[in-house]
């Protein structure tokens, strides 16, 4: 769940959309960063606030699902561990996985959807295309956990979204060795899968755990996959793309209800959540914490941390990152 204590000890000032010139909105947040060593390097509001990372989870259960046997080259390993877009490669990459294993999309139990990307779902609208679970935005990942199972020898029915499932347990029980801490609560996620729930430090201490890990370990499979394939976790104008496009060496993991965590080779990690699950505070928010950080920025592109306001189909404003992560 989330954190129950909304006082300045949760969350504090982190971003204000402006309209105009004029404050419309402030957003309040978390945010916690790792040195290379792992130690604290600052943060805002409380770390161990307990938030649930919703996608940015999805590097620790694909973690756990090549720990139990999961093979895909990592173009399709990437998918696995992505909120994509549902461009035809996403899709393609998506069906490639179950047939790897004798599957199809008919398998899959996730959620009926549109594309996640605005011109997708246009398109497949004017097509006439329905909803369906391999348009929508977490297949990579039920298709990476199908072909899991089928590795395994577990059961490949919709029963493969249960806690009880072996496979849900094993993720469950890779949780620890990742965060340094077992899931305060497991809910239910968007796409139908099991929800985890972290503390704010421990899933940026996951995401540096993934980051650094030596090669041939399935830690390591999973972040040269996400580092190596950037357009494959998220699509060409997403914050989460353009970041790993711009930035070597970093793996980046958005999450619904303004959840972003980064892992970086050298062993530093940021972790953040928007109280009020606004993502349009994310990128701003991210980009202060990575450059408070050291982390250097200057590849990224500029559109990466841009969230505008409009008026009347004109831009008028804009979120941007204020408070202490800003004035130190």
């Amino acid at each position: 769940m989330t954190a129950t204590r909304h006082d300045s000890t949760t969350y504090e000032l982190v971003a204000q959309t402006r309209r105009n010139g004029q404050v419309e909105s402030q957003h309040f947040g978390a945010v916690v960063a790792l040195n290379p060593d792992g130690t604290v390097a600052f943060s805002v509001g409380d770390p161990t606030a307990i938030v649930f990372p919703r996608s940015s989870m999805k590097p620790l259960q694909a973690t756990a699902m090549v720990k139990a046997g999961l093979s895909l080259p990592p173009r399709l390993l990437a998918l696995a561990c992505a909120s994509h877009d549902g461009r035809p490669e996403h899709l393609a990459a998506a069906r490639e996985i179950l047939s790897t294993v004798g599957l199809d999309e008919s398998s899959l139990a996730n959620l009926r959807d549109y594309p996640l990307d605005d011109d997708e779902h246009e398109r497949a609208v004017r097509n006439g295309n329905q909803r369906t679970s391999l348009q929508m935005n977490c297949s990579g990942k039920h298709a990476g956990m199908l072909a899991t199972c089928v590795a395994a020898g577990w059961p490949t029915d919709a029963s493969y979204l249960s806690p009880d499932h072996p496979l849900q347990q094993h993720i469950t029980e890779a949780i620890p060795s990742l965060a340094g801490e077992p899931a305060a609560h497991i809910a239910v996620d968007g796409c139908g899968a099991p929800a985890h729930a972290l503390s704010l430090i421990g899933l940026a201490r996951a995401f540096r755990t993934i980051a650094i890990a030596t090669p041939g370990t399935a830690e390591f499979h999973v972040a040269d996959a996400m580092m190596s394939n950037p357009e494959m976790v998220g699509g060409p104008t997403r914050d989460v793309t353009r970041l790993m496009q711009g930035v070597p060496g970093l793996m980046a993991k958005d999450g619904a209800e303004a959840v972003f965590a980064v892992g970086l080779r050298d062993g530093r990690a940021v972790a953040l959540k928007i109280s009020d699950g606004a993502n349009r505070a994310r990128p701003p928010v991210m980009r202060a914490a990575l450059e408070r950080l050291g982390v250097g920025l200057e590849h990224v592109d500029p559109a990466t941390w841009d969230s505008p306001v409009w008026g009347h189909g004109r831009r008028v404003g804009l979120c941007e990152a204020v408070g202490p992560l800003v004035t130190f």
